[in-house]
Formats: C-alpha cells, sequence, structure tokens
C-alpha cells in the first residue's frame, strides 16, 4: 500500500459529529427493555483529511494524525493488508527515539476499522497516505483555551498535554470515533458507495462507528452516545450485546469480511431502535450545561450499579421500572409541550416530573453507593430550579461530577442570572466521597437535533498542515 506522487489523488475531506447528554435513562439504556432520551449538543468534534504532498520518487505508506490544540498530540501509522482476509493491520511509529509512544486506542482502532471497511470495496486499490487533523470545540474541556494569534477560528489552542485535559463529559470519544470515521470513509470512498448524507451512509457510519467504539472501550457498551453522534437528538434502545461478539480481531483471518456484513447489516442481525420523531425541544425552551470541573471515572461506576442490580433484582427492577415510566412521561411532556405556544404553556407537570426522576435516582445512588447525584451536585441543581425561567435539571447519564443539565427557557436573562448564581458559588471541602468539585462553569452548549454531517474544509485552514 504505497503511494508515490507530487499531485493529490485525493480531495480533502471534512465531518463533525455532536457531544451528547442522556437526558433521561441513565443506566437503564444499558438494558434492552429500557430506552434513553438522549440530546445531541451543539459542541462538535471536527475531523479533517488531506492528502501527505510528496515529493516525486518519495514512498512513503504513512497515515499521520494530529490534535493540534494540545502539545505532543501527534500519531503516525504505519499499514499494511493482512492475509486471509484479516483486514488492515495499524501500527503506530516512534516518530523520534527521544520520545515515548502515547497511544490513542480510539484513534487507532477507528482508523484500523474504517481501513478494513474501506478496502472490501475496493480491494485492489492503494490506499494512499494522509493526514488527518482533529479540532474540538472548547466547551468538551474545562481547561481555558485561547484562540490563534490574529485567527479567526473558533477553536481554542489549550496548550496542556492531551493526557492533562479536564473533559467536562460532553461525550468526546463517541463524537471523535464518529466524526474520524464519517471523514475516512468520505475522503477514501466515492459518494456512490458511502454518502453521509443519505440514510443508508449514515447507517454504514452508525454500524461500524458502534463497532469500532466498542472495540476502542474493550467492552460493548450501550451505544447511546454513537447514535446521537451520528443522527443527533433521539429515543434510543440499544442492540444486543452478543451483536458485535462474533466479529473478532482485526487480522484474525476472514475479519474484513465480518465487519462488512455487520456494517451492511447484510444479515439483518442490528436490532437497534433509533426513533427521532420521538423528542422534540419545545421552541422557547433550551438546555443549558453547566461544568464543575472534576469528572467522573464512569466505567467503574456503571459496573458498581450492574453489580448492585444483581445482587438487588426485585428492588432494582422496581426502582427501574418507575424510572422508565418517568422517563417516558418526561419525554410526553416535551412533545405535548411543543405543541404548545409559549404563552400558554404551565410547566408544572414537567417540573414535577424531574423532581421525581431524582428522587429515584438519589434512592438508586444510595441504595447502590454509587454517587450518581452527589450532595454537591444535589445542591447546584436544586439552587438553579429556584432562579425564575429554569424549568429543573439533573444530572444526565451516568452521573457523578461529569457536567449536569438544566432545562430553561431559552432567553439571555435566565442564563445571566444563572452565571451570576455559580460565579459566586462557594465551594466547600470535599464531600463524603473524597471528592472536591472545581470552579462551577456555565458552558456556552445547546441542544443539536442534528447529528454527523460534512463540513467545509476552509474552517480548518489556520490548523492544518
Amino acid at each position: 500500500m504505497t503511494s508515490s506522487t507530487t499531485t493529490p489523488l485525493f480531495e480533502a475531506k471534512a465531518a463533525s459529529a455532536p457531544g451528547k447528554v442522556l437526558l433521561a435513562g441513565g443506566y437503564l439504556v444499558l438494558d434492552r427493555g429500557y430506552n434513553g432520551l438522549v440530546f445531541g449538543l451543539n459542541a462538535r468534534i471536527h475531523v479533517c483529511v488531506e492528502p501527505i504532498r510528496m515529493k516525486s520518487g518519495v514512498t512513503l505508506s504513512e497515515i499521520i494524525v494530529r490534535s493540534p490544540q494540545f502539545k505532543s498530540a501527534n500519531w503516525e501509522y504505519g499499514y499494511r493488508l493482512t492475509e486471509g482476509d484479516g483486514g488492515v493491520s495499524v501500527t503506530q511509529l516512534q516518530a523520534s527515539h527521544d520520545i515515548p509512544i502515547s497511544r490513542n486506542p480510539f484513534v487507532e482502532t477507528a482508523l484500523s476499522y474504517a481501513l478494513t471497511y474501506i478496502t472490501t470495496h475496493l480491494p485492489h486499490s492503494t490506499i494512499s497516505p494522509s493526514s488527518i487533523t482533529i479540532l474540538a470545540a472548547s466547551p468538551y474541556y474545562s481547561n481555558p483555551g485561547k484562540p490563534l494569534p490574529n485567527s479567526t477560528s473558533d477553536f481554542l489552542n489549550f496548550d496542556v498535554p492531551l493526557n492533562q485535559a479536564h473533559k467536562t463529559g460532553l461525550g468526546s470519544s463517541a463524537a471523535l470515533v464518529t466524526s474520524f470515521t464519517a471523514a475516512v470513509l468520505s475522503y477514501y470512498l466515492p459518494k456512490s458507495i458511502f454518502d453521509l448524507e443519505t440514510e443508508a451512509g449514515r447507517q454504514i457510519l452508525h454500524n461500524l462507528a458502534q463497532a469500532s467504539h466498542c472495540a476502542a472501550q474493550g467492552k460493548v457498551g450501550s451505544g447511546f452516545d454513537i447514535a446521537s453522534a451520528v443522527y443527533g437528538s433521539c429515543l434510543y434502545r440499544r442492540f444486543s450485546p452478543a451483536l458485535l461478539s462474533a466479529t473478532g480481531e482485526p487480522a484474525s483471518p476472514g475479519f474484513a469480511a465480518r465487519l462488512k456484513s455487520l456494517v451492511e447489516n447484510s444479515e439483518k442481525q442490528w436490532d437497534t431502535e433509533i426513533t427521532k420523531s420521538a423528542i422534540e425541544m419545545p421552541q422557547g425552551l433550551r438546555l443549558l450545561m453547566c461544568d464543575v470541573d472534576c469528572g467522573s471515572q464512569t466505567p467503574g461506576m456503571v459496573k458498581q450499579v450492574l453489580a448492585w442490580r444483581k445482587e438487588n433484582q426485585v428492588e432494582a427492577d422496581k426502582l427501574w421500572n418507575e424510572l422508565q415510566s418517568g422517563n417516558e412521561e418526561f419525554a410526553r411532556e416535551l412533545t405535548a409541550l411543543a405543541g404548545q405556544e409559549p404563552v400558554a404553556r404551565d410547566y408544572t407537570t414537567v417540573r414535577d416530573v424531574i423532581v421525581k426522576n431524582r428522587t429515584l435516582i438519589r434512592q438508586m445512588s444510595t441504595a447502590s453507593n454509587v454517587p450518581i447525584e452527589p450532595p454537591q451536585q444535589t445542591a447546584l441543581i436544586d439552587a438553579a430550579s429556584k432562579v425564575p425561567g429554569v424549568i429543573g435539571g439533573m444530572v444526565p447519564g451516568a452521573g457523578g461530577y461529569d457536567a449536569f443539565v438544566l432545562l430553561i427557557e431559552d432567553k439571555v436573562e435566565v442564563i445571566d442570572a444563572l452565571k451570576k448564581l455559580y460565579g459566586g458559588w462557594k465551594v466547600d471541602d470535599e464531600g463524603d466521597d473524597g471528592v472536591k468539585i472545581g470552579k462551577v462553569g456555565v458552558l456556552g452548549v445547546r441542544e443539536d437535533m442534528v447529528g454527523a454531517r460534512r463540513e467545509e474544509t476552509a474552517l480548518y485552514k489556520e490548523w492544518t498542515v
């Protein structure tokens, strides 16, 4: 798989995908018997793929990936087609003997899976080298960022190594894998095979991104974050976990054919339910994300809650069924409000539903001994709920100390009041769980109904090589 040319054979391509907030259905969404209400967010991760321009006579079989908002966030990969229909094997290269290799499993796995899928359609074509740039909207991180000098770009330079960036919990890994996969497929495949703007293209993207994201995590997640990254806001019911178990490892005999069958759903095995029509944000309302500059270890929390559920099945099922009913009522109330004029609305019912669901979540938190809605977050949300124009709030998804979400009237004065409230928020000593929250900030993020989309490459000219 080599190329030697002075003229680019491919045109630069770019794609973006939104972050997410699981507004209702945290933990429940892990079980196919329940669903989750997930909103996409207008904080996006962007990926741009360009040709590597080489001098005549130079041969190169490399793909270079950069995340230039962070220090030393560069990964170079060699790649080769393996025997026995094993697909494309990707190997990280050491840029310098003085610099140890720092792996990025999400990038590496997404690249391997995407290139493997590409070769199933273009088996006799050369995969040319390329340069891939990853850029993230600033709300994904609590770190303060600075614009480039004399720049018109919306992207900020965080000026820290990636492992020192404080994530806010908006779903960066799913948005990364989705936008990365979309951009790579768009770059290497003709539109007749993959077109992001078609339903068939979005299904290919969803299935491939789910497979590579799960592989990169080393486990099968519920997949709601990938679903919202691809489709935007939706009501989501997960796929059966066994679906991905038969795919096997990259480079194993027959992996490419199995992956192609899985991605194109040739055996009709995908049982995911993604319903966009079931979710709508009423005009005049919006979501607002607030960050506590702390973050949670979500996998450990999930493991502990599931262990509690297994040992206390009757109690847990009763609680989960009550939460499911509350979540369904919440979705119905939002839909009902969307059909009413703002001046005629009464928010009493939706407020009551939010309060009831939060009570149930705190019961689960106490029973499982997992800080799903920690006292520090409870105090923050309760205080916000007293601000005029705030309908209610909750800790989304798995909860903990990631960014929390408020449902508010879409008015400047409401946001200003919340900024004033949290700007003077007194952070007490660490809680009983040993965690002390950091500065409370209002993120410039709201819901986004649109999922993965094609972007114009001119947006990134100040960041690309």
